[in-house]
């Protein structure tokens, strides 16, 4: 009871029930304000008109947000205005539903926000036809109406963000936190249990894109818009929380450990990482709890348990040198010791997250400059050619705009000749749910067709049980600020509640409730019906035909995150913010390669071609990514010796493997190579520089010096992670090569054939 009333706090105070609450409030006040001065007849252009301007107000930089809204308003009018006065002239009337849905479906290609503005004009074309406007002035009106109902939206996004104005931040990094602690959680996982490995890197796919996403929303909220005077205070503290959490996140990729290395090396042996899976638990645990103080504004938890998890993995390490001992113990402390140090610094992140949401004075300040702060932003593209690149039959969104433009067109035709009572019902569920994938769009329509249902029987039942408008008026409200605050969160749920709301509306025009009720369902389905089928039947667009770019994009970022890794072992605190601009870059191409993926895997079964060797190049590229940072990690937290004429050789192995990857799948002509023989020579080379060093510790210990300074250990550290994960990255490199080569031979020649 103590967790749902938990849940049930965060939720009202989550900036999700508060966009509910923009919403309802965006809707009822014109209603109840026009109604009591007498002008209630302009009141449904004017709700309509907040209505359909209210998605583009999504978290992010203010900025682009009115723009959005105002973008939005203007595009809204236009589209309404040209179905009403095409409305008396079928055939008119169906080249402009087909023209403007191809037209306004095809805008998404400039971002999620730029989709959100999109969603409201083909909302926009949908509910135009429920309006009923005979003559030009009657229909100017309207459109005027409905101009001032956008405004009036934007007014009160304005004052709730004032109000409000850290709301929309605090949720995002707490979901973020939320995200990373399970993240955390699940990783202390695949530590010790191999059984079942591959569902839980599926599973990090997902997280992985999720937290990519909240980063680049609070990146483009927290860096953008800075002010002349400065960060205030607040903003310090936030940007500091988001640093942290992208710490975080790089030191959990940096320890996709090689799995098969650990399970060799600790054998039987694995209850001595025991105390470093516990300390990952603790640790993402009291990340999703920081995630619930950011809402609530409780105290920040006692860290005692952090720091007695943290000591028993430091005991860890000694048990087991006493237990196996050395030299055999060598291989596997040194494993733990890495490990160790790897958490102790996730320990240190997450202690600055504390400190700064403890209101600690020093743990508020930070010195980030503007010119590099920009280089961290991912900047939307928005002019003309790239919706010209997108206009042929390989885009996705391309085929997405025609397939919808013809599924809308079909729907009205049907509802025209069958003489459907509300056929724009059938429309706005088309419109609702058909995405460019296949399996979204089946997701969504399930969903939809549930949630409607349920919707409807409790609608039935309170029918049954009253039939007072008021009753009627106040459920229909409560179920449409409900509705929107859910509509991201749960959209099965949202659906029953938005069928909710739409009942009691209807029921002060048609008072046969259960007629509303029936026509609902039976449109639903219709809708979801024809979206489906359009998706598998109409320029189907399948997950496995569209990986190329994805790919060619995370092999050019693998590259240039490889190489800036080089540069940082050769100057740190030079080549510090080049590093972590491409670590960025990195991520958010492996992000997408993950995204890629969890699409195909909702596509049928018999159209996802090669799954298994698309999965194979999907882990590769994580894996790569993952060690990669595994170096730039240790790089940037200890002091390591100059870097060695085989570490470059071999970096410059792996560099132009990955790149007769990308040449091999782009059809273009590879120009650097490096031998095979300098190569495995290099390679030598760096396992024998561990060996040496090992084999000096042990004439130490043979002469009784078994005391281990400082020095030695980081020298042993580094030699045995350097050697051991430079020869993974070049295995991993190998291995995506081939992979790569089938794919291309497999499916995209095949592929570019058709095209």
């Amino acid at each position: 009871m103590k967790k749902k009333l938990k849940q049930l706090e965060l939720f009202l105070k989550s900036s999700s029930f508060d966009r509910g609450l923009r919403i309802g409030i965006g809707i009822t006040m014109p209603l109840v304000l026009l109604y009591f001065l007498g002008y209630f007849e302009y009141a449904p252009a004017v709700v309509v008109g907040a209505f359909l301007n209210a998605p583009g107000d999504i978290p992010g930089s203010f900025k682009r947000k009115v723009n959005a809204i105002l973008i939005s308003i203007v595009l809204t009018i236009l589209i309404t205005t040209l179905i009403l006065f095409s409305k008396p002239f079928l055939p008119l009337l169906l080249l402009m539903m087909a023209i403007i849905t191809f037209a306004v479906s095809l805008i998404s290609v400039y971002g999620f926000r730029a989709s959100l503005v999109s969603f409201s004009g083909l909302l926009s074309m949908v509910i135009a036809f429920a309006i009923q406007k005979e003559t030009a002035q009657g229909i100017f009106v309207h459109v005027a109406l409905m101009g001032i109902g956008g405004i009036w939206y934007l007014v009160v996004s304005f004052v709730f963000q004032k109000l409000a104005p850290v709301k929309d931040h605090n949720q995002l990094l707490s979901d973020t936190l939320l995200l990373t602690g399970k993240y955390l959680k699940l990783r202390a996982k695949l530590l010790t249990r191999n059984t079942k490995r591959n569902a839980r890197f599926k599973e990090t796919f997902a997280l992985q894109n999720q937290i990519n996403e909240k980063h680049e929303t609070l990146r483009e909220t927290l860096l953008s818009s800075r002010k002349r005077s400065g960060r205030s205070r607040y903003e310090e503290k936030q940007l500091l929380i988001l640093l942290s959490s992208i710490n975080i996140f790089e030191l959990i990729e940096a320890k996709h450990l090689d799995y098969k290395r650990i399970d060799a090396v600790f054998g039987e042996h694995k209850e001595f990482l025991k105390a470093s899976k516990n300390l990952n638990k603790i640790m993402g645990n009291h990340l999703i709890r920081l995630s619930e103080i950011l809402i609530q504004n409780d105290k920040v938890p006692d860290k005692e348990i952090l720091l007695n998890a943290l000591s028993e993995a430091a005991e860890s390490i000694t048990n087991y040198i006493n237990t196996i001992k050395l030299p055999e113990a060598r291989e596997g402390a040194l494993v733990l010791k890495n490990l160790y140090d790897y958490q102790e610094q996730l320990l240190h992140e997450i202690r600055t997250i504390r400190r700064v949401m403890a209101n600690v004075q020093e743990a508020s300040k930070i010195s980030l400059k503007r010119e590099d702060s920009s280089q961290f932003l991912t900047l939307q593209e928005y002019r003309l050619n790239v919706l010209v690149q997108n206009f042929n039959w390989s885009s996705t969104m391309f085929r997405h705009s025609l397939r919808l433009s013809i599924a809308i067109v079909f729907a009205y035709s049907l509802g025209m000749v069958f003489d459907i009572q509300n056929t724009y019902w059938i429309l706005l569920t088309i419109i609702v749910i058909m995405r460019p994938s296949y399996g979204l769009t089946k997701e969504r329509s399930k969903d939809r067709i549930i949630g409607t249902l349920i919707g409807a029987v409790i609608a039935v039942g309170i029918v049954l049980l009253t039939q007072n408008v008021v009753v009627y008026a106040i459920l229909a409200i409560v179920s449409l600020i409900f509705a929107f605050a859910l509509l991201q969160q749960n959209y099965k749920s949202a659906a029953a509640l938005i069928t909710i709301s739409i009942v009691f509306v209807y029921s002060f025009i048609n008072p046969d409730a259960f007629e509303v009720i029936q026509y609902r369902v039976i449109d639903t389905v219709i809708g979801s019906t024809i979206a489906v089928v359009a998706n598998y039947v109409l320029l189907p667009s399948w997950e496995a035909n569209n990986l190329k770019q994805v790919l060619l994009n995370a092999l050019k970022m693998n590259k240039n995150y490889l190489l800036a890794t080089q540069e940082l072992y050769q100057d740190p605190s030079k080549n510090k913010l080049s590093y972590n601009v491409a670590r960025k870059e990195a991520f958010l191409a492996i992000s997408n390669l993950n995204a890629a993926f969890q699409r195909l895997t909702q596509d049928p079964k018999s159209k996802q071609r090669q799954f298994q060797l698309i999965y194979e190049i999907v882990t590769l590229n994580q894996t790569m990514v993952a060690a990669i940072a595994s170096i730039g990690s240790f790089i940037g937290n200890h002091s390591t010796t100059p870097a060695s004429i085989e570490f470059h050789i071999l970096i410059k192995k792996i560099a132009n493997t990955l790149q007769m990857s990308f040449d091999s799948l782009d059809h273009t002509q590879v120009h650097k190579k490096v031998t095979k023989e300098t190569a495995e020579d290099a390679q030598e080379k760096l396992l024998d520089k561990y060996q040496q060093l090992s084999n000096l510790r042990d004439e130490n210990i043979n002469q009784g010096h078994v005391e281990l300074d400082t020095e030695t250990l980081h020298a042993l550290q580094e030699a045995y992670l350097i050697a051991n994960h430079i020869a993974w990255l070049k295995s991993l490199s190998e291995n995506l090569k081939k992979t790569t080569e089938v794919y291309r031979s497999s499916i995209v020649d095949d592929q570019e054939g058709v095209y």
